[in-house]
C-alpha cells in the first residue's frame, strides 16, 4: 500500500494562503504518473474562449488535466505535484481560486508556478502539468 504524506516543516514559511505544500512524501509500492503540459485545447486542439479569455483556457487546462488523470484511474486527490506557468502574474489570484475548486486543499499539492514570455502555442495563456502517485 502507498501512503502519502503532505509536510509543511516549520522551519519554512506556511504557503501563502495554504494554497500548497511544501513536501509530498509517497512511500510503499505504487505507481508514479507523470502527465505532461495540459493547454486550454478543445478537442478540436483549438485555444479555446476569446483571444486573452485567461478564466476559459485555464478550466480547460483543469479539465485536460482531469481527462488524463482518470486515463490512468486517478483523480486529484492523487496528485502530489503541480507545475503551472502563466504569461501574466496579474492572473495568479484566479489561478488561485480554480485551483482551489479542483484540489484537496485539505491535503494540496506540492505546487510551482511561473510566470513566462510566451508559451510554444500561439494564444495560450495558461499551462499546468502533474505529477501523480497511485497504489500499485
Amino acid at each position: 500500500m502507498t501512503t502519502t504524506r503532505f509536510l509543511n516543516p516549520k522551519t519554512i514559511a506556511l504557503p501563502p494562503g495554504n494554497g500548497y505544500t511544501h513536501v509530498v512524501e509517497a512511500t510503499g509500492p505504487g505507481r508514479t504518473i507523470y502527465i505532461a503540459g495540459q493547454l486550454g485545447l478543445g478537442l478540436d486542439d483549438r485555444i479555446v474562449g476569446e483571444p486573452g479569455d485567461f478564466r476559459t483556457q485555464a478550466k480547460q487546462a483543469f479539465e485536460n488535466l482531469r481527462e488524463a488523470l482518470q486515463a490512468v484511474g486517478a483523480d486529484f486527490k492523487d496528485v502530489v505535484k503541480v507545475n503551472n506557468y502563466l504569461v501574466d502574474i496579474k492572473h495568479l489570484p484566479l489561478l488561485r481560486e480554480m485551483r482551489n475548486a479542483y484540489f484537496n486543499m485539505a491535503a494540496p499539492p506540492a505546487s510551482t508556478t511561473l510566470a513566462i514570455s510566451a508559451f510554444a502555442r500561439e494564444g495560450a495563456l495558461f499551462e499546468i502539468d502533474a505529477i501523480a502517485v497511485l497504489p500499485a
